[in-house]
């Protein structure tokens, strides 16, 4: 897209191309694609910027207005609302504060806090994709392991009353700090398990090893991973729309409406500029499918509860499609509640809870490098260097760290939902998540805000899973389009891998307890790995793709590497990994080109030498 001198000024550009270093990737080489929202942004504009990103409107470097940007980022919140606060929800029960809404609210707003701290750092200096960091499931099953040991079970029932009693007795301080101290211990030991695992995250991404190993992954590796992601998460989608599948399919049909049918219709809308009214078109309808859909899909919900139409017993089908039922989180959350490093005493350490949390830092490791390729490829980037792999990988750990200073009960880890929503809303702008990090920073310091969203249905949510997780399926599928499928070889690894990825996990959770080695550390591990699918599914595809006789070209390594530099010339080159403001520093010494994590890092590997 060809931009005049005033074009690039109101962009923030200079003449020769190089993007603004506070929002983005510098590049003496080549201007940046970048779209302005405005009286420019006509249908011819749009269809020629969907050409050259691959269907995309806001490519990576591209940098939406702000308010855009407010409004794309609170729909990324909204869609990792639900896999973020399903987390300290489920370890409640655990943790003891089954019925504290106090302590839940304040580790809601906790995780969301920190989600928003990881984002950003990832965003900024780690991959610098745009891949929004939550909470992670690869670590609750070993933190629900350390939780089941006899020293950290629950009180007996009891103990509710006689606090209850005891307050009105005048001795309500001590009995709170007791209460307190209940749940806070069991925090700490997990907090300390996931301080001192993550440091393995960081040593994988520091030193290299993460690279290493992927001179020896290809597609056929990345897909069924990927492709696992999805489709290990159907579970969980059924389960939502099971609750009402009339909502689950409204979502679906809302969400395909806009994102599809409506898709390259754009809504006349009224801009004030340049001292006059202006009418110019835009696609609103493909920026916000997702939000539409799923706020589509609450309002009916809405409705159909103020008519009393939804059932109100809670063992009628229907029930969990009402928005009334989630109503005393809402009343119960305080008002404020600013998160800081050490809020409930100093971490504790203990070796076999850091063995077992160690399992879910790798299982969480192998998800995210799946996570950076499809984020690429759904941003129009290329495929991910080696040295934004280890560093993303790195800074995964930092937030990890982050999350166990703060005190999550949890780590971070990228987000597949709304790497999909990417493909969905073909919105790629890195600034966006930036701003989502914000926004969880912000609206996680106010705990009724985001209570609020506590009381969307899982019926609609499931809706939204539904189509979100296929996405990701089929992302990890189109990684298929460089290998030759005629082979044998490649249809029998494909095969196995993801068909050991979906079955392996599942006996494991059918048949409990069926490791014991005589070590729990070691029983851990394993259990943790084998009942994780995108770990399976990776760990065969690249154990067998790298033994099974094979040329580069039937493996679909030539035509990957070809397909990356055919183009990174459409959409971004590989300067889009470089970190901000430290490129020419970088250039400068010989010494950096020896540190794997960063840009200048001389490999021969993906063709980023410097």
């Amino acid at each position: 897209m060809h931009l005049t001198t005033e074009e690039k000024t109101e962009l923030g550009l200079k003449e020769q191309g190089t993007v603004n270093p506070a929002f983005g990737v510098k590049s003496d080489e080549q201007p940046q694609l970048t779209v302005d929202i405005g009286e420019s942004h006509t249908e011819e504009n749009l269809e020629e910027t969907v050409d050259k990103s691959v269907d995309l409107v806001y490519a990576l470097n591209d940098r939406p207005p702000w308010y855009l940007c407010i409004l794309l980022g609170f729909q990324h919140y909204i869609l990792a609302f639900g896999g973020i606060i399903a987390v300290p929800l489920i370890l409640a029960e655990p943790l003891c504060i089954k019925d504290n809404n106090v302590a839940k609210s304040q580790l809601i707003s906790t995780i969301f806090f920190v989600s928003g701290l990881c984002t950003l750092l990832q965003t900024a200096v780690g991959t610098r994709l745009p891949i929004l960091q939550g909470g992670t499931f690869s670590f609750i099953t070993p933190t629900l392991a350390i939780l089941a040991l006899p020293k950290w079970q629950c009180p007996a029932p009891k103990s509710p009353v006689m606090l209850s009693m005891q307050l009105q007795n005048s001795t309500s301080s001590l009995q709170t700090e007791n209460s307190d101290e209940i749940w806070m211990s069991r925090m700490r030991e997990i907090q300390g398990a996931i301080l001192v695992a993550s440091l393995l995250q960081i040593v994988l991404g520091f030193s290299g090893l993460v690279g290493l190993v992927l001179r020896f992954i290809g597609p056929l590796a990345i897909a069924p991973t990927i492709n696992l992601i999805g489709l290990s998460l159907f579970i969980e989608a059924g389960k939502k729309s099971g609750g009402h599948w009339g909502i689950a399919a409204l979502t679906v049909s809302l969400i395909l409406l806009f994102s599809q049918y409506l898709s390259k219709v754009n809504v006349p809308m009224i801009a004030y500029k340049d001292k006059k009214w202006k009418v110019f078109q835009y696609p609103l309808f493909k920026l916000f499918s997702a939000l539409f859909g799923m706020c589509g899909g609450w309002l009916v919900c809405f409705l159909l509860t103020i008519f009393d139409v939804l059932p109100s017993k809670s063992d009628q089908y229907g029930f969990s499609a009402r928005t009334d039922i989630s109503l005393d989180a809402v009343k119960n959350s305080p008002w404020f509640h600013v998160p800081y490093p050490g809020q409930w005493g100093l971490p504790t350490v203990s070796l076999s809870s850091v063995l077992g949390m160690m399992a879910g830092v790798l299982a969480s490791t192998m998800e995210s490098i799946g996570d950076y390729y499809a984020c690429a490829r759904l941003s129009g980037a290329p495929p991910p260097p080696t040295h934004a792999i280890n560093r993303g990988i790195a800074v995964e750990g930092i937030g990890c760290i982050l999350a166990a200073l703060w005190g999550t009960g949890n780590g971070t880890t990228s987000y597949s939902q709304n790497i999909a929503a990417l493909g969905i809303t073909k919105v790629g702008s890195r600034l966006v998540l930036q701003t989502t990090g914000i926004l969880m920073i912000v609206l996680g310091i106010f705990g009724k805000f985001g209570a609020v969203f506590i009381t969307i249905p899982d019926p609609v949510i499931g809706g939204m899973f539904l189509v979100m997780f296929g996405m990701i399926a089929a992302v990890g599928i189109s990684n298929l389009q460089y290998v030759d499928l005629n082979s044998s070889r490649n249809l029998l690894i494909l095969g196995f891998s993801t068909f050991s990825g979906l079955v392996l996990p599942t006996w494991f959770h059918s048949n409990p307890g069926i490791i014991d080695t005589g070590i729990k550390e070691l029983d851990q591990v394993i259990v943790v790995l084998f009942t994780t699918h995108m770990f399976i599914g990776g760990f065969f595809g690249f154990i067998l793709d790298n033994t099974i006789p094979g040329t580069d070209k039937e493996r679909g390594i030539k035509n990957w590497q070809d397909k990356v530099q055919g183009e990174s010339k459409f959409t971004c080159d590989q300067s889009c990994y470089d970190i901000p403001f430290c490129t020419r520093i970088f250039k400068r010494f010989r010494c950096f080109q020896y540190l794997p994590f960063l840009p200048s890092y001389n490999t021969s590997q993906d063709g980023t030498s410097k």
